[in-house]
């Protein structure tokens, strides 16, 4: 009997036999509260949802306080995804189109074809600590859709890439979305320990393998409708009987988003007092609206004094925008 999840969780996994740890992410509320944002045509609103499940995976891999960004961008009928997951869970994604494509006609999925069919395109994977200092860049790895040899078809497989080029590590990646939640599943093989004999890694060599065949057989209907630590128990049963797969609390995700009055504000002081004006002499008023949650933040010729004064605007000195007529 299928067991239906209606909670967005993260469950991480180790296995006692060898160097190995897994991850299974479901996630439903969540993703329904991004995609009531905007209405995507189903080729995006599935790379997006397979993004969104990736970048939670590859966010459990991480060991310190801060956020991942993963965009890919081009030049095609999808310009840009991206998502961002910080180090408690807390996510959010969108995603720029052309909404006046026949997205109706469009029946390959396949990320570079849909980012930029005449080549080119890349994913950037940013790593964003809390703590960085002044001056301090964040690390970036980027991938290319298309090398000139292989087009990379699939948001697995960059991350896979990117896994490989950028971390060392062998990484396999299951990933499926639909309209109404997205999940995958991930293993990682981890690096040996020095001094270990010949016999010993031939032993952790084929245990990779068969784990790799035994995440081979999860398909995308489990991953979208069955609770992450029930499927890890279906999919790695014999595992648990013979050599021990423990697994931790599982974490929750959340959808939430970082905008702010102050972020804003920040937006305006580097577009420029000039151009700000001339914004406010053409429409009245400049507005911003927040890509991932839809928010709209209104600034009068007022509030853009103040933003440009030498007191510092905080989120209670200008109007709310609910109060503006």
């Amino acid at each position: 009997m299928t067991n239906t999840t209606t909670q967005d969780q993260l469950q991480v996994f180790i296995f006692d036999s060898c160097p190995v740890r897994g991850e299974i992410v479901s996630i439903s509320e969540s993703w329904q509260t991004i995609l009531a944002r905007k209405s995507y045509p189903a080729p995006v609103r599935q790379l997006l949802g397979d993004l969104v499940a990736a970048g939670v995976l590859l966010s459990g891999t991480l060991k310190f306080n801060g956020s991942l960004i993963i965009q890919a961008q081009g030049h095609g009928p999808i310009q840009l995804l991206v998502m961002e997951c910080n180090a408690d869970l807390s996510m959010r994604a969108t995603a720029k189109f052309d909404e006046n494509y026949n997205w109706a006609s469009q029946s390959d999925y396949s990320l570079n074809e849909l980012l930029n069919p005449q080549g080119g395109g890349q994913l950037v994977i940013t790593l964003d600590p809390a703590d960085r200092q002044p001056g301090q860049q964040p690390y970036q790895g980027i991938v290319a859709l298309h090398d000139g040899h292989e087009a990379v078809k699939s948001i697995a497989q960059a991350i896979m890439i990117y896994m490989k080029n950028s971390e060392q590590l062998d990484t396999r990646i299951w990933l499926a979305s639909d309209e109404r939640s997205c999940g995958g599943l991930l293993i990682q093989r981890l690096p040996d320990h020095g001094g270990q004999q010949q016999i010993d890694a031939n032993l952790t060599e084929e245990s990779w393998q068969r784990l790799q065949a035994l995440s081979d057989t999860v398909s995308h209907a489990e991953l979208l409708t069955i609770a992450p630590k029930d499927l890890m128990r279906r999919l790695f049963l014999e595992e648990s009987h013979h050599h021990g797969v423990r697994s931790f609390d599982p974490r929750n995700i959340r959808f939430a988003c970082r905008c702010s009055r102050l972020k804003v504000a920040d937006m305006l002081k580097m577009l420029g007092e000039l151009e700000i004006n001339s914004i406010l002499d053409e429409q009245g008023q400049v507005e911003s609206r927040c890509e991932f949650c839809g928010q709209n933040y209104l600034f009068d010729a007022v509030d853009c004094k103040q933003v440009f004064s030498a007191a510092n605007l905080t989120d209670g000195i200008a109007r709310p925008p609910e109060a503006k007529q």
